[in-house]
Formats: structure tokens, C-alpha cells, sequence
């Protein structure tokens, strides 16, 4: 299959999982995870219907930027996101899915304040507890929340999580469901932010199906749409 029928198969998929949850399709958002992948690629998946691409890398990001490689598309930042690199994320995309501290929260603050605009960022959280991950604690996502919904120049859209690799179908479903209580938990904590408070992201190729059982509404996805991943620096 080509990139169009690979993005209509996963599509179809997105709605069946959601009607069988009682759930709107639409609600759904499918985010193309572009990592390592070409400028032309990213061209034909966007051609094919995708609307949203997510980025890994800084210097991806920026290389296809650079070449209008997301034109007709919204762009989002997925990857670990060192502060030194926070001036050339923000106000370069529409959402930050990784935020998961303080001193990340600060920074991005700052650079939009001096860029005069408002940043949409999640909270990533570390929900299996793995020493190998980045993502705040659970139980530190309250504090998170609340810092981030005082700072005058950011405006928080919800949570982003990635739960452990298995490849026993379904075993990441009681991570998704935590997540979804986690996110409905915060979101009527937050009285001023509760319409901002709009999006959990979580699943990808291998379990969005089931993150949609559990209440994602933004999937992110790569290898079911593109393949495998070509080596690195193979993306021109």
C-alpha cells in the first residue's frame, strides 16, 4: 500500500474504535509522527489527508520548516524538549505535547512572552512510572497544572502520556484509563481553564485503538502510516 491508503486504513480504523466506545470520530484527532521521515513524505501524507504532523527533533523540525514540508498542515512538537532548545520550538508550532517540569514550563513562558504570543503546551506524564522516560509523576501534575495556568503566556490544552512498549494486545489499557481519569481529575480542577482543557494525547501505531477505547482524542502515529522508520539521517 501507498501512503494514501495507509492513511485511509488508519483512519478507518480511528472510526470504528471510536463508534465502538460510543464515541464521535470526530472527536478524534490522528497526528502524523514524522520522525525521521522526508520532506516529500511528509508532502504526500499531508496530500492524503493528513492534518496535523507532530515532530520528534528540534533540527527535523526546523529542516522542515525550513522547506515548507508541512504546508496545508498544523504542526505539533511530540519529542523531549531540552529548555536550550525552547527558542526554536515555541511560537514555531501549534502545541507542545512534552512539557513535564518547572523549569520547562518557565522557559517556554518566556520565550512566548518576547515572541507577544500564548503557547499551547500538555503536561507529559511519566503514567507507568518508568525510569527510562521522561513525564512528571502523577502526582505532581496538579502543582504542574496550576504553575502553568498562572503563567500569563502559555494556556494548558490537556495531557500527553506514553505507556510501556508490550506487545500483549490491550495491556496498556488500564494506563490509558489512569490517564483519563488523571486528565478529567485536573481539567475540574483548573475553573478558569476548563475550555482550554481539550486534549489527551496518548496511543500510537501499535495501541491507539485502544487509547481511543479510553478516552484519547489525539493519536499519534507513525510506522502504521509510513513503515518502518528509515535509518537516522536518512530525511532530506
Amino acid at each position: 500500500m501507498g501512503i494514501k491508503e495507509h492513511v485511509q486504513a488508519v483512519q478507518a480504523k480511528i472510526e470504528a474504535a471510536s463508534l465502538a466506545a460510543g464515541r464521535d470520530p470526530k472527536e478524534v484527532t490522528l497526528c502524523a509522527a514524522t520522525k525521521v521521515q522526508t520532506d516529500d513524505t511528509i508532502r504526500a501524507a499531508i496530500a492524503a489527508g493528513i492534518q496535523v504532523c507532530g515532530e520528534n527533533r528540534v533540527q527535523e523540525l526546523t529542516a522542515h520548516l525550513e522547506a515548507d514540508a508541512y504546508a496545508g498542515a498544523r504542526v505539533h512538537f511530540i519529542g523531549h524538549l531540552q529548555t536550550n532548545k525552547v527558542k526554536q520550538v515555541v511560537g514555531k508550532v501549534e502545541l507542545i505535547h512534552s512539557v513535564d517540569s518547572e523549569r520547562l514550563l518557565r522557559a517556554i513562558d518566556a520565550q512566548a512572552d518576547k515572541l507577544g504570543i500564548r503557547q499551547d503546551i500538555l503536561l507529559e506524564v511519566n503514567i507507568a512510572r518508568e525510569e527510562s522516560k521522561g513525564g512528571c509523576l502523577p502526582e505532581e501534575v496538579p502543582a504542574l497544572a496550576e504553575l502553568a495556568q498562572s503563567l500569563g503566556h502559555l494556556r494548558l490544552r490537556g495531557l500527553m502520556a506514553i505507556p510501556p512498549i508490550s506487545p500483549e494486545p490491550g495491556a496498556n489499557r488500564p494506563y490509558f484509563a489512569a490517564m483519563r481519569q488523571l486528565f478529567v481529575d485536573i481539567r475540574e480542577k483548573m475553573s478558569d481553564n476548563q475550555t482550554d482543557m481539550d486534549c489527551l494525547s496518548m496511543g500510537m501505531s501499535g495501541d491507539y485503538e485502544d487509547a481511543i477505547r479510553e478516552g484519547a482524542t489525539l493519536v499519534r502515529v507513525g510506522t502504521a502510516l509510513f513503515g518502518p522508520r528509515p535509518p537516522m539521517g536518512a530525511a532530506r
